[in-house]
């Protein structure tokens, strides 16, 4: 019963659904979503670490910094994930999604000050321009 209504809190916040909704088309770094959600890195974290505690989202470190992505490995939450994102309109997180896409650009081109963007998303975007 713990566990059900656990999963049912970490639902229950526009921000953490936010995050899941952003999280449909990939992983992410923390940087994205303060990116995105126009957040402090803190208050990103402690919704992430909600949805982890929940199983909803699984994360994996890279230098300091973590990526996410949403957690599929049990049946009902996949289900309950994929009923809860396709009720959420994009036109909801259209902001979110802007920043994000603008972001991830800049990101790519490596036109952003060094604060801003995750040291392995930096290493990893200097790699890819030096292969080209």
């Amino acid at each position: 019963m713990d566990e059900l209504t656990s999963l049912f809190k970490a639902l229950s916040d526009e921000t953490r659904l936010r995050i899941l909704k952003l999280l449909e088309s990939g992983d992410l770094c923390v940087c994205d979503f303060v990116a995105a959600m126009d957040m402090v890195q803190p208050r990103v974290s402690f919704h992430l670490n909600v949805l982890k505690k929940a199983n909803l989202v699984k994360d994996r470190k890279e230098g300091k910094w973590m990526h996410y992505s949403i957690d599929d490995s049990d049946m009902f939450k996949r289900f309950l994930i994929l009923s809860v994102l396709e009720r959420i309109p994009d036109e909801q997180i259209k902001d979110d999604k802007k920043r994000l896409d603008e972001f991830l650009k800049k990101k790519a081109e490596g036109a952003l000050p060094d604060n801003m963007v995750c040291n392995s998303c930096r290493a990893k975007m200097n790699n890819l321009r030096s292969k080209s």
